[in-house]
């Protein structure tokens, strides 16, 4: 879902974003989304549940970056809060991170001696 939300953010599997760093941020986000529930999928648990909070963070990061002070060259979301598509990712990154954290913590625990 976290993959599918910048796609349509970014406007599709084959356009980047402006500038062209942030573009490629949004598309390396998307190939490590689906990376990461590949790995899952194939119960690659731990590289899994890594990777996924990473996913998850890393946006979460990038949204408070580019509505509060801004990025270089990137201004056109400061003070832009409410814009409905982002609080959405937040909302499924948030809830992304709140499972892989835990989960994540639970599989060291747990690791064979």
């Amino acid at each position: 879902m976290v993959a599918g939300i910048h796609v349509l953010d970014q406007g599709g599997i084959t356009t980047t974003r402006d500038p062209y760093y942030i573009g490629i941020v949004y598309h390396v986000l998307e190939i490590a989304a689906v990376v990461a529930a590949v790995l899952l999928l194939a119960g690659r648990v731990r590289a899994g549940w890594l990777l996924a909070a990473g996913v998850a963070a890393g946006p979460v990061l990038g949204y408070v970056l580019s509505r509060g002070p801004g990025l270089p060259d990137y201004r056109d979301d400061v003070g832009n809060w409410t814009e409905p598509l982002g609080l959405v990712s937040l909302a499924v990154e948030g809830a992304l991170l709140l499972l892989a954290v835990p989960l994540l913590a639970r599989n060291l625990r747990c690791r064979p001696r």
